[in-house]
This record gives C-alpha cells, structure tokens and sequence, in this order.
C-alpha cells in the first residue's frame, strides 16, 4: 500500500469516476485504474463499484483513513515548513453562514497581515455539514453551532449571541422594545432551515417575521426592517471545533489564534454578541 493507491481512492470518491480522478490527480486514466486494482488486492476487498464510479462500503472505510492520512501528511509538510521561521502552508476552515458574513472578512484580513504566507480555504455551511467533514478530516477546524454531539470532535465556545426578530415596520410587533416567545405563536415566522442546528433550537411556525441570530443582521442594514429583541428564547452559542485526535498543523493553529482574537477585539462591537474565550494572557 502507498500514497498514490490511497490518494486515487479519495480522488475517485470525491470526482465520482475514474476519468474525473484522473484529471483531478494530473494523471491518466489507467494509472487511477491500476492504483485501485493493487490497493484492493492487498486489503482483499473491492473498494470500488465499477458499474457505478462509486466507492463500496469497504472502499468508504478506507477512503476516511486515507483522508486522516493524508490530513498529517500535509501537516507534517506545514509544521517542517514553518520550523524557525514564519508559518506557511494552507488549512481548511469551516464556517456556519451566519457567522461567516461578519467573522471571515476579519480574519483573512488579519490573518494576511499576522502570516501572509498563510492561506485559508473557508468552507461556508450548517453545522449539520461541517461536522461530518471534520470528523472525516476534510476541514482543520469549523466555527458551529452549539451543543453538539460528536465523539470525535471537541470544542471551545467563543461567542455567544441574542436571538432577534425582524419585522417591517408596519408589523404589530414593530413598536415592541421586546417580545415574549410565547407571543409569537399568534404569529407566522420565516425561520433558518429545518434539519439545522438553530432550526431545532426554535421551535415555531414560519412566514411574516424572522428570528435570526443578532450577527446576521448587518450593520449596514436599511430601509423597512425594526429588530426586536426576543425574551424567553436562549441566546445562541457559537464554538470552535476540532478533531479529538489530530494534532493541529501550524497553519491551522495560526488561523485558529488569529480567529480568537478577532472574535476578542471585534465581537464586542457586532450588536447582540458576548464573547465567551477568556481574556488573553499578557
């Protein structure tokens, strides 16, 4: 077994064909062919559906621990590369929508001026996405809802937020310094999407008005719209995570330090947030 047969099994399970890995890998066709074929007979199992361009249950086994694999080999590559001098290399940071709108500009602007050789790639989705591509090491980190429940994952709140609802101002709510939550069941609601994590924490009907996190409404928002602080609705916890198991790489460290800190010195300013990391040591 090497690295090229594991590498042609991600490949194959992240393009969906054998010709799709190939180009993807910058090889031909036959060379994809004849890594599987060797790779399977030495574990003794197909990993590969021919008739589909698809993985097998075994070759979904093998395709995670490849991608551990692969995870500290380019770590590895990093932390070599970052030795004694400044930090280099790419990691791959998940982020929940919401959050994103206000955090990631922040970060890769500081992150460009504290390690410009750093490069973050940010994958923006619900944290029912990103966990699974944590877990499977596919993302270095991700910034996501709270709680969660995943073994293999472990995190650290960094923020926290009140719950808000929009309305126009024409709305009976409008002129409300606040609103019970048990007022808005006379009410219909247009609420994040259902099978997410904030979805399941409100538990309502939708359409008219909105409850959103206090970050997603931008600073800069304008015209129509009056934000009314909900009461009896628990504000939202936001967290960084990380695989229980890995050893961050430098530039994943680097990213997750510069995160931190500008969660420390501009949350503050974004309306409705608390943050939650401890002060930073002098």
């Amino acid at each position: 077994m090497d690295l090229r047969q594991l590498a042609a099994l991600v490949a194959i399970a992240d393009h969906g064909s054998f010709s799709a890995a190939a180009k993807a890998l910058f090889t031909v066709q036959s060379n994809v062919s004849a890594h599987i074929a060797r790779l399977e007979q030495e574990v003794g199992a197909t990993l590969v559906d021919r008739s589909r361009g698809r993985l097998t249950e075994e070759g979904e086994l093998v395709a995670a621990r490849a991608r551990a694999i692969q995870q500290e080999l380019d770590a590895i590559y990093a932390d070599l590369a970052s030795r004694g001098k400044e930090v280099a290399g790419e990691a791959r940071i998940g982020v929940i929508s919401t959050t994103a709108r206000w955090l990631v500009p922040q970060v890769l602007t500081a992150l460009r001026a504290a390690h410009p050789l750093v490069r973050a790639i940010v994958v923006e989705s619900p944290t029912t996405t990103l966990l699974p591509q944590l877990a499977a090491g596919q993302l270095d980190a991700a910034v996501v809802n709270l709680p969660i429940d995943e073994p293999e994952v472990v995190v650290e709140p960094i923020f926290e937020e009140e719950m808000l609802l929009l309305v126009t101002s024409t709305h009976p709510l409008a002129e409300r310094s606040e609103v019970a939550l048990a007022e808005l069941a006379e009410h219909r609601l247009l609420l994040p999407a259902p099978g997410t994590s904030l979805r399941q924490e409100i538990d309502a009907e939708a359409s008219r008005a909105t409850i959103v996190p206090a970050t997603a409404l931008p600073s800069w928002l304008t015209g129509n719209w009056v934000r009314v602080p909900v009461r009896g609705l628990a504000p939202r916890q936001v967290g960084l995570a990380r695989r229980r198991r890995a050893v961050p790489s430098a530039p994943a460290r680097a990213i997750a330090d510069v995160l931190r800190d500008v969660v420390r010195t501009k949350g503050p300013l974004q309306r409705g947030v608390h943050v939650l990391l401890p002060a930073e040591s002098s």
